[in-house]
């Protein structure tokens, strides 16, 4: 259980910009609920003079995003009882599925929208206001036992990555010819997963896939365990799952190239992340509020909350907090209802917030 909370929690009306309240009746299709977490040290002194809210917020989307909004969820609830925020993993691209069929009110993501997902939402009449919420690094793991491999270049994971290394690339030394003569057993997400886009696009190159014959799963535990107990084993996945779980698992170091960034080989830190040393695998994660379900008072207020606390919360669960200005731009966006994408044609690889933000201007 998450051991830290946030004080001043609690959110009136007038603070996103409602005099009254209104129903929400939410969609419970969600497939996982969190529970009331009740925390009596936030009941606030003024709490006569303030607003609970009630209703229904779904999300669904990335396994990567999930323990951030988890994390929000949480602390939401333990300030207003009666709403309920449920939260499903279906991955990126399930996410954004049920959010562009109508299905759910904000879309958990680990990449930005596709331009054919933005279709399928304005086939719908579905607007959507885009909001970046923190940075992740993916971070590549082998076996703790592993003991050659510290660190391995993109082009070592493009060769190891690409759609030609299908049933060709399958063991270790072919990757590095110092490296044992074993077979290479690889993990990652599923196609389904926008870390899975992300590593893709980043290594290998955008709109080429990778090769097939890995063991693919939307759940990042379930690579974590596969990693751990395969002493062959390399893989991808998100920083924070490899935090929870460093103890069985061995993080290598990734070299670009680019002595710009950094020279040499670096591990994905917070530092790292933050000050873009760590490329090309750094990357903002986001959630998408549906416009129409941002005018209830429910979900205006958990966004606003989301937003207000994410820097604390994403630290909190593994995650690397944006600059406080950036979060000031972002409630901005998110206080006028701007829709759409701050991501077209341009490059989105190694973006920092700063310049995503820029593009707006």
């Amino acid at each position: 259980m998450r051991g830290t909370t946030v004080s001043t929690i609690e959110l009136t009306l007038c603070d996103i910009g409602f005099t009254g309240t209104a129903p929400f009746a939410g969609t419970e299709t969600a497939p996982l609920v969190i529970g009331a977490f009740v925390m009596g040290a936030l009941v606030a002194s003024s709490a006569s003079t303030r607003a609970a809210f009630e209703g229904a917020v779904a999300l669904d989307g990335s396994s990567t995003v999930y323990p951030i909004s988890e994390a929000v969820g949480e602390e939401f609830q333990g300030a207003n009882p009666k709403a309920r925020i449920t939260i499903g993993i279906a991955g990126t691209g399930g996410g954004f599925q049920r959010f562009c069929a109508g299905e759910i009110d904000i879309a958990d993501a680990s990449r930005p929208i596709k331009p054919t997902e933005a279709e399928a939402c304005k086939a719908k009449n579905i607007e959507y206001i885009e909001l970046p919420i923190a940075y992740d690094g993916l971070a590549v793991i082998v076996n703790h036992g592993n003991t050659w491999a510290d660190c391995i270049t993109t082009k070592e994971l493009a060769t190891l990555w690409a759609p030609s290394a299908q049933k060709t690339v399958t063991r270790w030394n072919q990757v590095r010819p110092s490296w044992p003569d074993k077979e290479i057993h690889l993990f990652g997400p599923g196609t389904d997963s926008g870390t899975y886009d992300y590593f893709a696009e980043a290594i290998v190159g955008k709109d080429k896939g990778t090769r097939g014959d890995f063991q693919a799963s939307e759940d990042d535990n379930v690579l974590v365990q596969g990693i751990a107990g395969d002493p062959q084993a390399l893989g991808f996945f998100g920083l924070a799952y490899y935090e929870e779980n460093k103890a069985k698992l061995k993080l290598l170091g990734v070299d670009d190239g680019n002595d710009g960034n950094g020279k040499g080989c670096i591990q994905p830190s917070q530092q790292t992340v933050e000050n873009g040393t760590y490329q090309p695998l750094s990357r903002p994660l986001f959630i998408y509020v549906k416009k129409t379900a941002a005018e209830k008072p429910i979900v205006a207020a958990f966004v606003s909350f989301y937003l207000e606390h994410a820097a604390a919360l994403s630290k909190e669960v593994g995650y690397i907090p944006f600059p406080q200005d950036a979060y000031a731009s972002l409630r901005k966006r998110f206080e006028a209802r701007t829709t759409g994408t701050l991501f077209g044609s341009a490059p989105t690889v190694g973006l920092t917030i700063t310049e995503l933000l820029k593009r707006e201007q």
